[in-house]
């Protein structure tokens, strides 16, 4: 089984950057601090460096552009449409053998 991915806020991602920065410990003693993986804070850091400071913080389900969002929306609109077609096809099949 998985385990169960933490979710943290853009607030909490900047502040654990900054709590890095200002503390002068390594990545390892800052992410214990914080109880969070080394691995998360070096992505935040590491995001924070190609962004003016300010860690990228982005939800589920966001989207970068309102035209990603549209393709997203269209593409789930046509498999669902694939699927009941398959489903149509599967009926036929079995009232045309009657």
């Amino acid at each position: 089984m998985g385990t169960k991915r933490k979710h943290f806020s853009a607030e909490f991602k900047q502040d654990a950057v900054n709590y890095y920065h200002s503390s002068g410990k390594s990545i390892k003693e800052a992410a214990e601090d914080l109880k969070i993986s080394p691995g998360s804070l070096n992505n935040w850091i590491q995001s924070a460096k190609h962004n003016d400071g300010l860690v990228e913080h982005r939800g589920s389900g966001n989207y970068s552009s309102d035209a990603d969002k549209e393709i997203a929306k269209l593409k789930k609109e046509l498999r669902d449409k694939e699927d009941a077609l398959e489903i149509l096809k599967k009926a036929i099949g079995i009232l045309n053998k009657n």
